[in-house]
C-alpha cells in the first residue's frame, strides 16, 4: 500500500479557447495546466477537477486522450505524467424549505461524466459553467451519481455561503441519504476537531481540499491516502475505509487562516473577538449586517457539549502553505523548487538544514515552525483570510 497526496477540489477557470467555466477562476486554470501543475510543481499524485461536466472541457480531455498525452486508467481516472485526475462536478442544489448548498460529484470515466452531463442538461440553465443550480432534489442527484458508480461529497460543509450546514440545513439527513455519502469536505475554515461537535459526522471520512481558483492555490489543503494504486476505485475504497485503504492524514490551514472562520461585521469591518459569543448583532457597532463564521455556526448546531474525535479519523495537521510563509517571494520559491523538485518535497521531505542552504535562516526557521505548528495567527472572517507571523 502506497501513500499518495490527494487534492480533490480544483476549478477550471477557462477552456484553452478562452471559454469561461468558473467565472471567478484564473484564466490559466485549464484542464491541462492543472494536471501539469499538480504533477510537475506541486507533487500531488491524485487531484479532483470539479468542472468536468462542461462539454467544452470534455472535448479538451478527449483531445489529450487521442494524442496519447493522457490515458484513461483501468480502475478509473485519467493519468497525466505522475498525477491521476478524478473527473468531478460541483453542483448547487436547493430543496424546498432549505437553503442553497454545493455538492461534489465524482465519476469514474469520461463516458460516465458525459452521460451525467446529458442527464443534468434539461435540469440546469447552463451546464457549461461551474457550480450551477440543478433544479432537482438533492437526493435525486445523489441517486443518479451513485447509480453511475460515482461518489457524492458535500462541499466545504460549514462555509456561510452555499454549503450543507452553513446555509442549507442543520442536519445532513434533511438533504441527503446518509448511507450514500462518501465523505465530507471540511473547508478552509474548519478542522477535524471543529467538525467533531456534530455526532452525525462521526461515521464519515473527512477530506481537506484546496478549492483552488488559481494554479498557485492547488494543494493549499490536501490529504494523504493509503491506496493500492492512484485510481478511482482505490479512492472509493479509501473514502469508505475498506480493504486497508483510507485517509491517513489531513493537511489543512489552521482554521483561523480561513476567510470565514469567525463572524464578521460588514458595517464596521470587524472580526468578532474570539473570546466573545456571537449574536445576531455586531458587538462593536450593533449592526445586523454580520456574516456568521464557521466556528460560530458549528457551536449553534452542535449536539455535543465537547467535541469527540472517533479513532478512524486520522491526524489533522495544520499545514501552512508556502505562499503564507513570511518573506518567501517568487525568486526564493523558484530556488527551492529547483533544489527539491516539488512543493510537497519542500513541505514534507527536505531537511531544515538543506532548506537553510537554499533559502536562508529565516525561511528555514519559518518552514520548521509551520511543520511544528508553532506559527501564530490572526483570525480571518467575512471573506478575508487570516494572517500568519512567526512566533
Amino acid at each position: 500500500m502506497n501513500q499518495h497526496f490527494v487534492d480533490l477540489h480544483i476549478h477550471i477557470g477557462r477552456t484553452e479557447k478562452g471559454e469561461p467555466v468558473k467565472i471567478s477562476g484564473s484564466r490559466d486554470l485549464t484542464f491541462y495546466n492543472i494536471a501539469k501543475e499538480a504533477s510537475e510543481r506541486k507533487g500531488i499524485e491524485v487531484i479532483g477537477i470539479i468542472d468536468c461536466q462542461s462539454p467544452a472541457v470534455q472535448e479538451e480531455i478527449m483531445r489529450y486522450l487521442d494524442k496519447g498525452e493522457m490515458v484513461e486508467q483501468e480502475g478509473g481516472g485519467i493519468r497525466y505524467n505522475r498525477t491521476t485526475v478524478m473527473l468531478g462536478s460541483e453542483i448547487e442544489v436547493r430543496d424546498p424549505g432549505l437553503g442553497p448548498a454545493h455538492l461534489l460529484a465524482y465519476l469514474p470515466t469520461l463516458e460516465a461524466m458525459r452521460e451525467f452531463t446529458e442527464w443534468m442538461r434539461p435540469h440546469m440553465k447552463n451546464v457549461t459553467l461551474s457550480s450551477q443550480r440543478l433544479y432537482v432534489p438533492a437526493r435525486i442527484l445523489q441517486e443518479e451519481v451513485v447509480a453511475r458508480g460515482g461518489l457524492m461529497i458535500p462541499a466545504h460543509i460549514f462555509t456561510p455561503y452555499k454549503s450543507l450546514y452553513g446555509s442549507g440545513t442543520d442536519r445532513l439527513a434533511a438533504m441527503l441519504d446518509p448511507e450514500q455519502v462518501a465523505a465530507v469536505e471540511l473547508g478552509l475554515s474548519a478542522d477535524t476537531e471543529m467538525a467533531s461537535w456534530l455526532s452525525e459526522l462521526d461515521r464519515y471520512t473527512f477530506v481537506t481540499n484546496s478549492d483552488a481558483h488559481s494554479l498557485g492555490k492547488i494543494g493549499r489543503e490536501y490529504n494523504r491516502m493509503a491506496l493500492g494504486a492512484p485510481t478511482f476505485q482505490e479512492l472509493k475504497l479509501a473514502l469508505f475505509r475498506e480493504a486497508g485503504r483510507g485517509v491517513t492524514a489531513n493537511y489543512g490551514l489552521n482554521p483561523r487562516l480561513g476567510k470565514y472562520h469567525r463572524t464578521y461585521c460588514d458595517s464596521c469591518d470587524s472580526v468578532l473577538d474570539e473570546a466573545e459569543t456571537t449574536t445576531r448583532r455586531c458587538l462593536y457597532c450593533g449592526s445586523e449586517k454580520v456574516v456568521r463564521g464557521v466556528m460560530d455556526r458549528i457551536r449553534a448546531i452542535a449536539d455535543r457539549e465537547n467535541p469527540h474525535i472517533p479513532e478512524h479519523h486520522p491526524p489533522y495537521h495544520f499545514q501552512v502553505p508556502l505562499e503564507f510563509i513570511p518573506g518567501l517571494g517568487k525568486k526564493t520559491m523558484e530556488k527551492l523548487l529547483a533544489a527539491f523538485g516539488t512543493e510537497m518535497n519542500i513541505l514534507h521531505r527536505a531537511s531544515e538544514s538543506d532548506i537553510r542552504e537554499v533559502a536562508g535562516d529565516d525561511i528555514a526557521s519559518s518552514i520548521r515552525s509551520a511543520r511544528d505548528g508553532t506559527l501564530t495567527f490572526e483570525a480571518g472572517g467575512g471573506g478575508r483570510y487570516g494572517k500568519v507571523s512567526k512566533s
